[in-house]
């Protein structure tokens, strides 16, 4: 197993849970030195490629049976580190979580299913959770039309998900109508949840992949996702549609850099530990039957590392499908139920 992007914060914790769950990761990326230091720390080897020279990636994977990718924004790293899997072999995961970047990849599926490889996207919070709820629910419903799905995470954010979430509120999104991706925008819809801990304000959200992997993993034709964000955040979606200039002004997006620099690197263990997420599903179909289920789980960075390393013990043990895949498409339903700490279906 190979990990790419092993010095950011999310590759340093996955490469962390796998060194303690015995899993001999190889440690990959572009920086020599931080590459090294974080190898020093787990005794881990490591490989330096960069993304813009093929044939090093390939030498770099030649002897790898699959690399879990870490490194974003994943719509540029993704393309390089795929092409030279479909060249060795080599199944591909990462912890995406946008829709762009798993639709380029489910255009892909009959390139992987003749090079006899897994492209298996979101392996982390993003969409474990929610698509194995999906799973489950149609799993209850098979005559489920309408599928919606809800999910909230308490906790500290790292710069790279804020460098993926703020710059691109403005942007537009789709939605699932009749099993097609149609135009949406930012916190179009709002509804009021309670996901365990008193009633919270959820938007929808757009961008949020599960627009892709639930239609996917089962086929129900309209499809929202909602999250749960900040009040600031979902105000600025919600006030985005007018204000957009502004958004896309190079002050507005230099100013936005600046203060995602301020941010700690990511969340301490200590603040990890008081997180945690909530994920709650409902399946209707056209008689107006409809199922709910709910779960909740550890907090997303660990949920993150936890099921990446859940991911790649499957993999280890020779559970692969070639083509695009989806968590629960690949592993079922009740994939998510072996992760530690994750209570559900409820």
């Amino acid at each position: 197993m190979l990990l790419y992007g092993a010095t950011g914060y999310v590759g340093k914790l996955i490469a962390e849970f796998a060194k303690s769950q015995g899993i001999e990761l190889i440690l990959a990326g572009r920086s020599q030195n931080s590459l090294a230091a974080v190898a020093k720390e787990l005794n881990l080897d490591f490989r330096v490629f960069g993304l813009d020279d093929q044939q090093a990636i390939a030498r770099s994977l030649a002897d790898v049976t699959a690399m879990l990718n870490c490194a974003g924004p994943f719509s540029k790293t993704s393309h390089p580190l795929v092409d030279a899997c479909l060249q060795t072999q080599t199944h591909y995961l990462d912890i995406a979580g946008e829709v762009p970047e798993f639709a380029t990849l489910e255009a892909r599926d009959l390139e992987a299913k003749n090079a006899g490889i897994m492209l298996l996207p979101g392996v982390g919070f993003g969409v474990v959770p929610t698509d194995c709820v999906a799973a489950y629910l149609k799993n209850q419903l098979p005559t489920a039309q309408r599928l919606i799905l809800i999910y909230e995470t308490v906790g500290g954010v790292s710069q790279g998900t804020a460098n993926t979430v703020l710059p691109s509120l403005h942007q537009m999104g789709v939605v699932r109508e009749a099993g097609k991706l149609i135009p949406a925008r930012p916190a179009e819809k709002r509804r009021k949840i309670d996901l365990g801990a008193g009633a919270v304000t959820a938007v929808t959200n757009p961008w949020r992949a599960d627009l892709v992997t639930a239609f996917h993993s089962t086929g129900i034709p309209n499809i929202e996702v909602y999250t749960v964000f900040p009040a600031p955040v979902r105000f600025l979606m919600e006030i985005s549609q007018y204000v957009g200039w502004l958004f896309k002004s190079a002050l507005f997006q230099s100013a936005l850099a600046r203060l995602i620099k301020t941010l700690p690197t990511g969340p301490s263990p200590e603040e990890r530990a008081k997180g945690h997420v909530g994920v709650i599903g409902f399946a209707e179909d056209a008689s107006g039957q409809t199922v709910t289920a709910r779960l909740s789980g550890p907090e997303a960075y660990d949920f993150t590392a936890l099921a990446a390393v859940a991911v790649m013990q499957r993999i280890i043990k020779g559970e692969v499908e070639a083509g695009f895949q989806t968590p629960a498409a690949v592993y079922g339903a009740d994939f998510v139920l072996d992760i530690p700490g994750v209570k559900g279906f409820d």
